[in-house]
């Protein structure tokens, strides 16, 4: 039994270096967000900064582990078996979550993750015992006061960092406004210098000043000078700041970089509990279960765990360097930051996120409460503080997301609650911090604009949604295994473990095969980055004619599927046609929406044309879409239900039409590839005799369903439907042509693609 339990320590150690590695790639988004989103240095130098903080937040972190130890539970009231337990289900639930969300692409908190699967395991243990002892309580088996001061922390934290995100930056951008070099003169010096003195204070005094390596003398002294400190720190930061600032020294870019260092310091230093806490706990607890020879794990109680922990420098140690490792190597960590620079982009963007009925209401009131305020405010304050929040004047380096005064806010304010809340021992979510103080500064911004807010909202709707998913699910999974364990016995432990590496080996080669089979958008983010106009033209054109290109291969496919289909009565075939309909026709809008952008792009005067055209060959698209969904949908009906087949005759007559569909959509893509519109009036021709011949066809079948039998009226109405809606896209399909011909006609020249 004791090698059982020792085996079951080895892998609590193996899959925290796992979830050490997986964690970081989830809270990358805390500390690299802002220096990426606003392009302040290289991305490798960046993430040398990072790694650097990472690292010495991970090896001067001691204090919070006690929240692992005995801030949920009550560890004298159970046993080292039940502990045990505990300990295997909450590590291997945390790996499991946050390798799904990682591998979605949507930032988690991990202190959520820890702190409700250790409520999850400990209430399903606690449920047992007070089965088993009806004399107890659940509030004597856990530390009930204790859970809801950190959960209530947790959730406070979100509410918190956006009102003080919005204050700050709202304060920020009136005294430098979007065009900050006119406005640095000496405000520059005072804002570096309070800057630096918050991050310098709280990592030096209430970060250091916690850690293991610090001295009693050292924290006495400390504590004793700390208003000299702050005077010193603020008086010598802010010449320094001036000083740089007179040297042409860009004073942000150093605030946005020792933030980075300073917010993945105050990370690793805050979180480092979430992914090695419970397992150190364990190794305590199986230490001194081990230098008890005899004891009976069912009865032996742990309350050694309330001594607070001492956690030995190389756990440490090794702990910073996969936190560091993991943090230069992930490329989920990438696709996580992705996500949070996207949802607070100054200008409009690639919008991940959809519409939800609950944004556009939320918009609408903001809207009208706007509105409201701005007709009751004096017009000379209005004129000011539109001055000072004009957006044109936005300073933004070559594919930046947001200026610098934003991310210099972001990651010091950011900093600064989190290591507030280390300090107080509070686990407070660096996710929830971070995310929420950058989408209160984006808001201030006004980046949140009527065309890109709809989708903002949704974006920040379904992050925290995810964020409460995460505290259901984490609670409901670690109780279910919690009691699988307890009751199942090593059996149950051997199994969970297997099937633990089962899910993360799956989980990690899905991953690899969806981003393998990603494309990513180069033209588009060429197209954004670029300032020439013309050159946004070439690019526009290209990105357009691809994709067009494609969707007119698309129609083709799932028209000739359609017909297939419905005349062999192959209804795993329609399903499939209606299945990529749905998922198409949003792919198609979300290409729409990049176009759109860039269209604002090019020569305005170009552009006021171009837009109506390019809107026609988009209407076309989504009609042909529409089209095939009138189609598909009642010939799968007709099919699935095993109606009467398409008769004989009317397969022979619809074959001809079925190839001179094809052959004009061919001919049509062809044309839209290679920008070469030479044959555009033949094509649409060709058409025109396609109608002309369906129309006829049309007459044909009506003489017979009015001379039929009254039994095959559902075939004959449904073969009606498919000769209407074949005309309808050959109509479409014409209107294309034409409207990517004018699209491209600017200049004297078709752009060769």
């Amino acid at each position: 039994m004791e090698y059982l339990y020792w085996g079951v320590v080895c892998f609590l150690f193996a899959l925290s270096a796992f979830d050490l590695y997986v964690g970081v790639s989830n809270d990358a988004v805390n500390f690299l967000g802002s220096a990426i989103g606003a392009k302040v240095a290289r991305f490798k130098t960046i993430l040398i900064i990072a790694a650097i903080g990472v690292f010495v937040g991970a090896t001067t972190s001691d204090g919070m582990m006690d929240i692992a130890r005995h801030g949920i539970f009550r560890p004298q009231l159970f046993t080292f078996e039940e502990l045990m337990c505990i300990f295997l289900a909450v590590v291997a639930s945390d790996v499991i979550l946050l390798d799904i969300f990682n591998t979605l692409g949507l930032p988690t908190s991990t202190t959520v993750s820890m702190v409700f699967e250790l409520m999850g395991g400990s209430t399903a243990i606690a449920l047992v015992k007070m089965f088993n002892h009806p004399e107890w309580t659940y509030a004597e088996l856990i530390n009930t006061d204790k859970a809801f001061q950190v959960i209530l922390a947790i959730f406070m934290s979100v509410a918190i960092a956006f009102i003080f995100g919005m204050i700050v930056q709202w304060i920020a951008r009136v005294i430098f406004t979007f065009h900050y070099t006119k406005h640095m003169k000496y405000t520059i010096g005072i804002f570096g210098g309070i800057s630096f003195t918050a991050i310098s204070y709280f990592l030096i005094v209430k970060g250091f000043g916690k850690s293991s390596f610090m001295t009693a003398d050292m924290k006495e002294w400390i504590a004793q000078n700390t208003h000299l400190i702050l005077v010193g720190f603020l008086v010598g930061y802010t010449i320094l700041m001036q000083v740089l600032h007179w040297l042409k020294v860009n004073v942000f870019k150093i605030i946005v970089l020792f933030g980075t260092f300073s917010l993945a310091m105050a990370f690793a230093g805050n979180d480092l509990v979430n992914f090695i806490g419970v397992t150190l706990t364990g190794l305590a607890s199986c230490q001194d279960f081990m230098a008890h020879p005899g004891a009976d794990p069912s009865t032996y109680t742990m309350g050694v765990l309330n001594e607070s922990a001492n956690t030995p420098i190389y756990f440490l140690v090794g702990a910073g360097l996969i936190m560091t490792i993991a943090l230069i190597t992930s490329k989920k960590a990438q696709n996580v930051v992705k996500t949070s620079v996207d949802l607070s982009r100054q200008n409009a963007g690639d919008e991940m996120f959809g519409s939800s009925r609950f944004a556009r209401h939320l918009v609408r009131s903001v809207l009208n409460m706007n509105e409201y305020a701005s007709t009751h405010m004096p017009a000379g304050m209005k004129r000011w503080l539109n001055s000072r929040f004009n957006q044109e004047e936005a300073i933004l380096p070559n594919g930046a997301a947001f200026d610098l005064v934003r991310a210099s806010v972001n990651l010091v304010l950011a900093g600064l609650l989190i290591v507030i809340g280390t300090s107080l021992k509070l686990p407070l979510s660096t996710t929830y911090v971070a995310f929420m103080v950058g989408m209160g500064t984006s808001l201030v911004d006004r980046a949140w604009g009527r065309e890109s807010a709809v989708f903002r909202v949704t974006g920040v709707i379904s992050v925290i949604g995810g964020w409460f998913m995460t505290a259901g699910a984490a609670f409901t999974l670690c109780f279910i295994v919690s009691l699988v364990v307890y009751f199942g016995g090593p059996v149950a432990m051997v199994l969970l473990i297997c099937l633990v590496a089962f899910m993360v080996y799956s989980n990690n080669r899905a991953y690899k095969k969806k981003m393998a089979s990603t494309q990513k958008d180069e033209v588009f983010t060429e197209m954004l980055q670029t300032e020439d106009k013309d050159e946004s033209w070439v690019l526009l054109n290209k990105h357009i004619s691809m994709y067009q290109s494609k969707m007119v291969k698309f129609i083709s496919d799932a028209y000739q599927q359609t017909i297939d289909g419905l005349f062999n009565e192959d209804v795993k075939v329609l399903r499939r046609v209606m299945n990529t309909l749905d998922e198409e026709r949003r792919n198609w809008k979300i290409i729409r929406k990049k176009e759109l952008l860039g269209l604002r792009k090019i020569d305005p005067l170009l552009g006021v044309e171009k837009d109506t055209w390019f809107h026609l060959a988009c209407n076309s698209c989504e009609q042909s879409i529409y089209c095939l969904k009138r189609m598909c949908e009642p010939s799968l009906e007709h099919v699935d239900n095993n109606f009467n087949p398409m008769p004989e005759v009317y397969v022979k007559e619809f074959t001809p039409i079925r190839e001179g569909v094809k052959d004009l959509v061919q001919m049509i893509e062809k044309m839209i590839e290679t920008g070469n519109y030479d044959d555009a009036i033949q094509v649409r021709q060709y058409g025109d005799d396609m109608k002309l011949h369906l129309s006829e066809i049309r007459k044909i079948h009506q003489a017979r369903i009015r001379k039929g039998n009254l039994d095959d009226l559902k075939i004959q109405y449904l073969y009606m439907s498919t000769l209407q809606e074949t005309q309808e896209i050959i109509s479409h399909m014409r209107h294309w042509v034409r409207a990517c011909r004018r699209f491209q006609q600017e200049k004297g020249v078709a752009t060769v693609l």
